[in-house]
């Protein structure tokens, strides 16, 4: 240690902050662009690398000094090390998330405006009940059970509201679990002249951080010193290609980078919320989310049954008070007394609050949380992880879906997918080891050998303890070749000697090695492999299919390059392998810089490429037939991306590909026009992917978005739905996103489709369920209060209860918890502007709501007779008007439990049973449904206002309840066209693209016949010139031919 280290702070003299951080005379602002992935300033812009070590007071051959603090500090307390820096440039740490406490949670759920409404509408219920339960007239038969109603509904509330905090918290557990790091993750630095590993937590800007293989860098900096560094930043830029490092140029490093290959040093430059990670994380935390369109739609529709609530209220308040007045002004009896008649008033005024707490949904917000609960639980087995409740829904709508091409739609995993060795081929993984029983064992062993030693790359467990393979993507797909044949890699290259090796060099494309063979014909062998083009300019000889060596001829080269060009156009990077013994007296010769290339053998070639992951095909052919359009937004090259894509069956004919600054420098008209065709973007950066979500976003789409990295976190923040990676996804990346894909499987989320249009459905069967009820309830109540003598309706308040409560929270129940089936696929995304309801579901509450209406006024008005619940004179008794009343109420009620299942369907299917088998909840509840009104009008009593039935009393009440299910088939059957639009709305609720699949396939066949007709009519001109020449002067033609001629035979 300098002798002057303990006698005087690294810092500066004792004499307080500020002159500490004098001497730290860079800011945080001053070190940014050093490591701006977009724009990154050179260091020698900033005086060169030894400048800004003396600007953060530290020496790059000996780190900083662990005792620095305000004062001498060695051995003191912790808090005091570093204490200026961490001030200035803060730590290696994130701000805490203040996570939402249980309360927080259930504030949030219960404010929404249906909730509060029936809680308003519970209040008032609950107060006016009271009174009547407790008033002055209060007849002493009839049981205080007024209260119920309005204790009823607060329980449901209280029911959505719990429901979805414990939902939340639940969900925001299991996110947080999934997410958590281990805090004990060491790095390797360079402190007080000698190497420590130390907490990832406790680095500093200024540190001097050593690199080594399979390193995950969790700080920005610049490279110092660099061997042969290579980075991949595709987690963090969505680069996928590996990215060589050096001091002078290319010198900076983001955090969420890991070291492929190579060692060196870097200066660190920004920590925590600083760095490029941290400044990633901290902008995802910042965004609140919107309004989803089903919740939009179902506010407005609660206002608007509010409001037509409130209307039928004062209608009916209006009505009774009038016919009231005129009753008694009529009659021959005198005015009743004052307080008589505020008596009845009150009793007026309590039957019009009826009126509102009927029509108001109580069941809807118990139905859409129902739904939601019951997906995000199920969609959990299918790895999906739903961290924001309302995506769910949202899903079910999207229109587009932009998807990442690395490690979302690819398995981020460059793999040996095709090859030709020793002139035998195999076209994927599966047929290797029938490859390896066909060719020469020699040969064989010859490939792998080479490969293992021919490579620095190695295995090892990466930071989730799986075992993967460090180092250059390409070394690692041949080390997974020959791992899948069965040979190990570090078994070959224990046992065999390696004399020489030359590292890979990027200007010369090729990696070669000299090896002892002491079996062998000669003493060593060369091993080279490298790009195809470069290898094979080397070679002179082949392996044939038998295992010989041939000479490489003009014939056999232009095999091999065929081969080579065949991978290319599917987008395979194409590596060749080759070998070569070597003698010792040869060997002796080469030196230590350039490797001896020559005269090689050429072993074959393989094609590598990162593999579309399993499924991804048939899940962008079900997106397709579902009407999703999928677009894949890449770093990676044009070429590779457009061959990807159409392996994917994401572009084609028509289609549109673009790169990143193509897209960038259009105008924002012309962006909007392209991106209505465009389905690959690549070369794009961060912000070009935001922009385009920015503009599908625009044209009315509902757009999903789909990224494992930190580059990906603000277009997830943006899009509609983000979809990130448990497996792969950066921490930015799940942050920013709603759902999280457990699996990493692209196909995962086709079922969170399924199951967002499941949702969606659901609510809109319950509400065709819970309109028909209150509609046919608020009308009944209504008709039947003003045509009676006593203002009393035909359902009583607690079978309206039965009937508006229990059957609303059960059908809710069986109605939201259908699991999807296949044939939601077959239908387009529903448009943001589309009715909740469409002209289908009014045609069925309208039509059920009328029929079972008339109805029940006509058993009311006929019952009795219909019944033979009359005597002979034709009057009727007090207990056959209870008989037919219960009669009625039964009917009622079996009416919505055969209804319910007509609410199956939304559409004009006639099947309403299909698929009734696999929703064992839905049979459960009416079984449940039936025996609770069995129980209530054989037991219900006075509590009831009912009479127990007798069998065939039963059989006839059902049988006409039954009546919904032919009603239903008859309103399936009525056209669209029968029904005036001036009644019901006919609007087209499917989503209708800006550009059509089918009109982009015309496009691309129009562009394709035009461009072949340009070929034909340039060839025709050719010719046409061609002959005009030999008809104008043909001895100069044959003049020509015969010079050619002569001159061939002078030489």
């Amino acid at each position: 240690m300098p002798q002057d280290s303990a006698s005087e702070p690294l810092l500066g003299a004792q004499n307080g902050t500020d002159t500490r951080r004098h001497r730290l005379v860079y800011t945080v602002q001053d070190l940014a662009p050093l490591t701006d992935p977009t724009s990154p300033k050179l260091p020698r812009e900033m005086g060169g690398s030894a400048k800004i070590c003396e600007g953060l007071c530290v020496d790059p051959s000996y780190g900083l000094h662990s005792d620095e603090a305000s004062g001498p500090s060695l051995g003191a307390s912790d808090q005091l090390k570093f204490k200026a820096r961490s001030e200035l440039y803060g730590r290696n740490i994130l701000p805490t998330v203040k996570s939402a406490t249980f309360f927080d949670l259930v504030k949030k759920a219960y404010n929404d405006r249906t909730l509060i409404l029936l809680s308003i509408a519970a209040v008032v219920s609950l107060c006016v009940s009271v009174y009547e339960d407790y008033g002055p007239h209060h007849d002493p038969n009839e049981p205080r059970v007024g209260w119920v109603e309005g204790a009823a509904i607060l329980a449901a509330v209280a029911a959505v509201v719990f429901t979805n905090a414990i939902n939340d918290y639940q969900k925001e557990r299991q996110f947080r679990k999934l997410n958590a790091k281990k805090d004990d993750r060491q790095v390797k630095l360079l402190r007080d002249g000698r190497e420590q590993e130390i907490n990832v937590k406790e680095v500093q800007v200024g540190d001097i951080m050593l690199m080594e293989p399979g390193d995950l860098l969790a700080v920005d900096g610049i490279i110092l010193q660099s061997h042969n560094i290579t980075c991949d930043e595709s987690s963090a830029t969505g680069e996928s290609d590996a990215l060589k490092k050096d001091p002078e140029e290319k010198c900076y490093i983001i955090s969420g980078s890991k070291v492929l290959d190579g060692s060196g040093r870097m200066l660190v430059t920004a920590v925590g919320s600083n760095s490029f990670f941290g400044k990633t994380m901290m902008a995802m935390r910042e965004a609140a989310p919107e309004e989803t369109p089903l919740q939009v739609k179902l506010d407005l529709l609660a206002e608007s049954i509010a409001k037509l609530g409130m209307a039928a209220a004062v209608a009916m308040l209006v009505t009774l008070v009038v016919k009231y007045f005129v009753q008694h002004s009529l009659s021959d009896e005198p005015m009743p007394a004052g307080d008589v008649i505020f008596s009845d008033m009150v009793r007026i005024v309590i039957q019009a609050i009826t009126i509102v707490v009927v029509a108001v949904p109580e069941g809807l917000p118990m139905a859409v949380t129902l739904a939601l609960a019951y997906a995000t639980t199920q969609m959990l087995k299918d790895n999906n992880l739903v961290r924001v409740l309302s995506a769910c829904e949202t899903m079910g709508n999207a229109t587009t879906v932009c998807s990442d091409k690395t490690g979302t739609l690819t398995q981020n995993k460059m793999t040996v997918v095709e090859g030709t060795l020793s002139l035998k081929s195999f076209t994927n993984l599966n047929e290797v080891k029938t490859w390896k029983s066909e060719v020469n064992a020699d040969i064989a062993e010859i490939i792998i050998e080479g490969i293992a030693l021919n490579s620095s790359a190695f295995e090892d467990r990466d930071e989730k303890g799986n075992t993967a393979f460090v180092g250059s993507k390409t070394e690692s797909a041949l080390l997974g070749f020959i791992k899948s044949l069965g040979a190990s890699y570090s078994n070959i290259r224990s046992e065999i000697t390696v004399a020489k090796m030359y590292p890979f060099s990027s200007a010369k494309k090729t990696m070669s090695c000299v090896v002892e063979v002491p079996n062998g014909p000669e003493k060593y062998r060369l091993y080279v492999k490298g790009a195809s083009e470069i290898v094979m300019r080397s070679c002179t000889h082949y392996i044939d299919s038998d295992g010989a060596v041939k000479s490489l001829d003009d014939n056999a080269r232009a095999k091999f390059e065929q081969i080579i060009s065949q991978y290319a156009d599917k987008a395979l990077r194409t590596i060749a392998l080759s070998y070569r013994d070597v003698s010792s007296s040869d060997f002796k010769k080469f030196n230590d810089e350039e490797a001896p290339n020559a005269k090689l053998v050429c072993l074959g070639v393989v094609g590598i490429q990162d593999p579309l992951r399993p499924g991804v095909i048939e899940s962008v052919e079900d997106f397709a037939k579902a009407g999703v359009i999928v677009r894949m937004i890449t770093g990676d090259n044009i070429q590779t991306a457009r061959a990807i894509a159409t392996n994917a069956g994401i572009l084609k004919m028509g289609g549109l590909a673009l790169t990143g600054p193509e897209f960038r420098a259009m105008s924002d008209e012309d962006q909007i026009d392209a991106v209505k065709r465009l389905r690959v973007l690549a070369r794009s950066s961060p912000t070009d992917k935001t922009i385009v979500v920015r503009r599908l976003q625009e044209l009315g789409e509902v757009v999903a978005v789909t990224g494992d990295g930190t580059n990906d976190g603000p277009a997830l923040k943006m899009a509609d739905v983000g979809f990130s990676m448990g497996i792969t996804g950066t921490e930015v990346a799940k942050e920013a996103s709603a759902i999280v894909l457990m699996d990493d499987n692209f196909s995962s989320i086709l079922k969170s489709l399924m199951w967002g249009r499941a949702v969606n459905d659901s609510v809109r069967k319950f509400l065709q369920f819970q309109l028909t009820v209150n509609i046919t309830a608020v009308v009944l109540s209504f008709i039947s209060a003003v045509a009676s003598d006593d203002n009393q309706s035909v359902l009583s308040a607690v079978q309206l209860l039965w009937v508006n409560l229990i059957m609303d929270t059960l059908a809710a129940l069986a109605l939201a918890t259908e699991p999807p089936s296949p044939e939601v696929l077959k239908r387009r995304p529903t448009a943001k502007t589309a009715p909740l309801i469409n002209f289908n579901m009014w045609k069925m509450i309208f039509g059920q709501a009328i029929f079972q209406i008339s109805l029940n006024l006509a058993l009311l008005k006929f019952g009795a007779q219909l019944f033979h619940l009359q005597s002979p004179d034709g009057t009727v008794s007090p207990i056959q008007l209870a008989t037919l009343r219960t009669m009625i109420f039964n009917t009622f009620v079996f009416l919505q439990v055969f209804n319910e299942l007509n609410c199956r369907r939304i559409d004009d299917s006639l099947n309403i049973f299909k698929n009734l088998h696999n929703n064992k909840i839905f049979i459960l509840v009416q079984f449940v449904v039936i025996a609770g009104q069995y129980v209530i009008v054989q037991f219900g009593g006075q509590a009831f206002k009912t009479i127990p039935l007798t069998g065939h009393q039963w059989l006839v009440t059902i049988l006409i309840g039954s009546l919904s299910l032919p009603v239903g088939l008859i309103l399936r059957l009525i056209p669209q066209h029968f029904i005036p639009e001036s009644v019901i709305s006919h609007q087209n609720e499917a989503f209708t693209p800006q550009v059509s699949n089918a009109k982009l396939k015309w496009e691309g066949s129009s562009s394709k016949i035009d461009a072949q007709n340009r070929l034909f009519d340039s060839l025709h001109k050719s010719n046409r010139r061609r002959s005009q020449v030999v008809e104008e002067h043909p001895g100069k033609s044959l003049w020509k031919n015969i010079a050619h001629h002569d001159h061939g035979h002078s030489n």
